[in-house]
């Protein structure tokens, strides 16, 4: 049984993971003969260190953003001409990519980080690894760390962002599918008209992160709308919206379920939302209009420049009443023609027809390798004639 290892990065369930999980269940759904694995190579590491750097980032994205964002930029935004070093620790992961190697003995891997990308890149560049790599990207630009050398398939977000890497690697293969959202967010056609009052879905609470609880504090004025906020994990902020007692407004918990997801994505008129990669892909999928209230320093900022640019989100001022702008845009044909004309853009240039595709994708790539070990072993074993 061939086995595949996806790698995200840190243990918080980030878009990394949840690409990674997208993929896997698809692999499930679809073929028996493989063995799936995901290793976050931090935890592997070493899980003190680990539970470190996720601190220390949550923490420094929410008490010193304006600092984050300019970190982020000089060191995961650079321009091609400058070259990464990781100095000190390079070695340290190298050698411990290596040994997850040995142990594990996948015959292909897939990174969601550009981190362990990176690594393996420079791997195959030292001849220390000769598996197949799969670069797959989770926000709309791909940031300076990814490996780009001996990558042997990138499933990229978009056509522009193919554009810009087909001039630096015109020999790879390069196939825009968007951002992979789970199997169970079902593709929405034609986005459903409600007669009742328009509800909005709110999310982007679960690490209390994003003015979420400010943002709900104004909802309590609506009079045309009804609100439903997702919470997460975030018990102070479902306490607190609870209390309120308030009839268009409904704090929701945690929902595990990627059904119950689907299905409260159908329910409602519009999402509210962070510029993070999964959540719009998933907002896009279900032809949901997308208000962006704000967006984490870094890759999210970066996100909203390139959603904005292609008008695939409305961005919310802090300024005007929220209400009014929601109405102004779901009640304004024009707005929600021309907001349909680029969604039906931005879909017309992913070059899958089905997400069954990328099972197709991954299982010619695990049979490349194993003709090309059956070749090197016949190679080197045939008898020398002469």
């Amino acid at each position: 049984m061939k086995k595949i290892l996806f790698l995200p990065l840190l243990q918080m369930q980030s878009g990394h993971h949840q690409v990674a999980e997208a993929l896997m269940d698809l692999l499930k759904n679809h073929t028996n003969v493989l063995s799936l694995k995901k290793i976050d190579l931090l935890s592997y590491t070493n899980k003190s260190l680990e539970k470190v750097i996720t601190n220390g980032y949550l923490n420094w994205i929410r008490y010193a953003p304006e600092t984050y964002n300019l970190a982020y930029k000089s060191f995961f935004y650079v321009p091609p001409t400058k070259k990464h070093s990781f100095k000190w620790y390079e070695p340290l992961f190298l050698k411990k990519m290596e040994q997850l190697i040995a142990e594990e003995q996948p015959d292909l891997l897939v990174c969601t980080h550009g981190f362990p990308s990176y690594l393996l890149s420079k791997l195959k560049m030292k001849g220390k690894c000769d598996l197949p790599i799969i670069n797959v990207y989770t926000d709309f630009f791909i940031n300076s760390v990814w490996g780009r050398e001996g990558i042997d398939l990138h499933l990229l977000p978009s056509q522009e962002v193919k554009a810009k890497l087909s001039r630096k690697l015109p020999n790879q293969q390069l196939i825009v599918t968007g951002i992979p959202v789970h199997q169970e967010m079902t593709k929405t056609v034609t986005r459903k008209k409600h007669t009742n009052r328009l509800k909005i879905l709110l999310s982007g609470g679960n690490s209390g992160l994003g003015g979420i609880l400010k943002l709900a504090e104004e909802l309590k004025l609506s009079t045309s709308l009804d609100f439903l906020i997702l919470c997460g994990n975030n018990k102070k902020l479902y306490d607190e919206i609870h209390s309120w007692g308030l009839d268009h407004i409904k704090p929701l918990t945690y929902l595990s379920s990627r059904s119950e997801m689907n299905q409260l994505y159908e329910e409602v008129d519009a999402i509210i939302s962070k510029p993070g990669g999964v959540t719009i892909s998933e907002a896009i999928q279900k032809r949901l209009p997308i208000f962006v209230h704000s967006a984490l320093p870094g890759q999210e900022k970066i996100n909203l420049r390139y959603l904005k640019s292609q008008k695939l989100v409305f961005e919310l001022s802090q300024t005007i009443p929220l209400e009014s702008q929601l109405l102004s845009v779901l009640t304004d044909q024009k707005k929600m023609n021309d907001w349909e004309h680029a969604i039906d853009s931005y879909q017309r240039g992913m070059e899958l027809e089905k997400p069954e595709k990328i099972v197709d994708l991954i299982e010619s790539i695990l049979d490349q390798k194993t003709s090309s070990r059956q070749s090197r072993l016949v190679r080197y074993s045939s008898p020398l004639r002469i």
